[in-house]
Formats: structure tokens, C-alpha cells, sequence
């Protein structure tokens, strides 16, 4: 049996439910240990059974449960446009801009005015594997500074700098421009609310704009406000390098 295959296809049985939206997670294993789920008409009572939702018929109290569909959806976020599924003060948000009647969410968040790499979905599995810290999943930002980063300063970025009373550091640091050094793309692998203009301005620097050019390897590959779907082959491709 190939395992990574194996990780794609097959999926625990309280995990299914769960996403199947029916209840959480504890939720499905007290009804799995309560004797009331079968799959392919047998009672199923072990917690970490797997299950192909592609092929398993997997029922509760009678009722057959339908896999969740599952969407992924790559954004080259605009301007002036909120990163969150709802506004109270009725600004447009990303999710405006997906033409889709399921309800998906952000993963992560880009700020009003920041534009670039937005993926948003559905699976909150896949929203965890790449925001978990522990992944270190790349960012990569194209950023315009108030003046000229220094030698100085650029080795502070990279080595590591205390904001929020948290280190944090730029695994990588390059310009766009030879002839001037405002102009300057960063990678880094944290996703801290604010990360990179904070990074920058701890060090008094003013970040005048800022456009995320790749997240996990998904780049900017629409026009500014338009999107697309992302596919099988595009997601098993990311949940196989960062491990589901």
C-alpha cells in the first residue's frame, strides 16, 4: 500500500462526521463509542477507524451521512477590501469576491490595504496545516519602505528581532530594485497579525506598501481582484510537503 496515497483518500471516522458539519469532533467519538454509526453496515466503535469517503457508506442512527465537499479557492486580493467573512461596518470583504453559495472562510489574513495571495476554504484542516507555526509554511512579500534599509538593519531582520515580546525573523531578504533600496522582498515563515510592518517598524521604518507575492508556494497568478479554484492535484501537492 502506497501511505501517502493511502493519507489522501482514507480519513478517521470522527474526523468525517465532524466536517460532514453534524456535531465536533468529541461529539462524533461519543456517538461512535455509543454504538450508533455503521459503516458499510457494520457498528463501528473504535475511535481511529478510517474511512474512504469516496467509497464507505457511513451512516448514524440510520441516516446516511454525505461527505463534505470540500473548496479552495487562490485570491489575488485588491485594496480597501476587509480579509474576514463578515463586516460591521459593511466593508466589501474577500468572501464578496468568491462566486460561491458555500460558506468558506480565509486562511490567515491580509490587512485593508495589503494586497496579493488570499486563500480561503472550507476545510478547517487545511486552514490548520498551514498556519500551525510548527509548519513554517513561506510567505513572501514584496515590500515598500519611507527610506533605504541598511546593511545594519538587514542582518537584525534576518538574525531575529523582538516584537510583541516574541521573536521573530525573515528567513530571507532581496530587492527588487538595485538602485534603491526601499523597494524589498522578504520571506518568512509566521503568520502574526501584522508580522511584517511590524517587523519594520521596530526598527523605525515605515512600510508604505505591501503585496504578498506566494503563500505556501501559491502565487499571484490572476489579476488584481479576480480568482480561481485550486485543484485536487494542487492541494494533495501542498498537504504532502507540510503533512496533513
Amino acid at each position: 500500500m502506497n501511505p501517502t496515497k493511502n493519507r489522501i483518500t482514507s480519513t478517521r471516522l470522527n474526523k468525517f462526521i465532524s466536517e460532514s458539519g453534524i456535531c465536533s469532533r468529541r461529539k462524533a467519538e461519543e456517538m461512535i463509542l455509543a454504538k450508533r454509526v455503521t459503516v458499510n453496515n457494520k457498528i463501528i466503535t473504535q475511535l481511529f477507524f478510517k474511512v474512504n469517503p469516496a467509497k464507505d457508506k457511513v451512516f448514524l442512527d440510520g441516516e446516511r451521512i454525505a461527505p463534505k465537499r470540500h473548496l479552495y479557492f487562490l485570491l489575488n486580493k485588491p485594496m480597501g477590501v476587509v480579509t474576514t467573512t463578515n463586516d460591521e461596518k459593511n466593508r466589501k470583504t474577500v468572501i464578496d469576491l468568491i462566486k460561491t453559495n458555500e460558506k468558506i472562510f480565509p486562511i490567515g489574513r491580509l490587512d485593508f490595504n495589503t494586497t496579493g495571495v488570499l486563500l480561503l476554504t472550507n476545510d478547517g484542516e487545511f486552514s490548520n496545516l498551514l498556519t500551525h507555526p510548527r509548519n513554517k509554511v513561506p510567505r513572501e512579500y514584496e515590500v515598500r519602505l519611507d527610506r533605504h534599509l541598511t546593511d545594519e538593519d538587514i542582518d537584525k531582520l534576518q538574525t531575529g528581532i523582538f516584537i510583541e515580546g516574541k521573536r521573530g525573523r525573515f528567513e530571507k531578504i532581496s530587492f527588487t530594485n538595485r538602485n534603491s533600496k526601499k523597494f524589498v522582498n522578504v520571506v518568512a515563515s509566521e503568520g502574526r497579525n501584522h508580522f511584517v510592518k511590524n517587523m519594520f517598524s521596530a526598527l523605525s521604518y515605515t512600510v508604505v506598501s505591501l503585496n504578498r507575492v506566494s503563500f505556501a508556494g501559491f502565487k499571484a497568478d490572476v489579476p488584481l481582484g479576480s480568482f480561481r479554484a485550486l485543484s485536487k492535484f494542487e492541494i494533495s501537492g501542498v498537504i504532502n510537503k507540510y503533512g496533513r
